[in-house]
């Protein structure tokens, strides 16, 4: 469960090993919540128990830090 550096805040941000074979995406992690996004196009995926401010604030630190991202899960998935 490699976890991606360089996005500051409270959320760790990371990719399941075995995520490949699904379309690009992310996990964000805080506490005890958990959420999922899309890559291309960004979407939510699934929304856990994050609020909907707490949501918007981190699709602005995807959005943010997007080439960060796509860059680590190509890495990852070794494409």
């Amino acid at each position: 469960m490699p976890t991606i550096p360089g996005v500051p805040g409270p959320y760790r941000f990371f990719f399941y090993s075995f995520d490949c074979a699904e379309r690009a995406h992310v996990h964000v992690r805080r506490e005890a919540y958990a959420c999922k996004f899309w890559l291309h196009p960004l979407k939510l995926a699934h929304r856990g128990r994050f609020s909907t401010r707490e949501l918007l604030a981190i699709e602005r630190l995807i959005l943010q830090h997007l080439p960060l991202l796509e860059e680590a899960w190509d890495e990852h998935c070794g494409r």
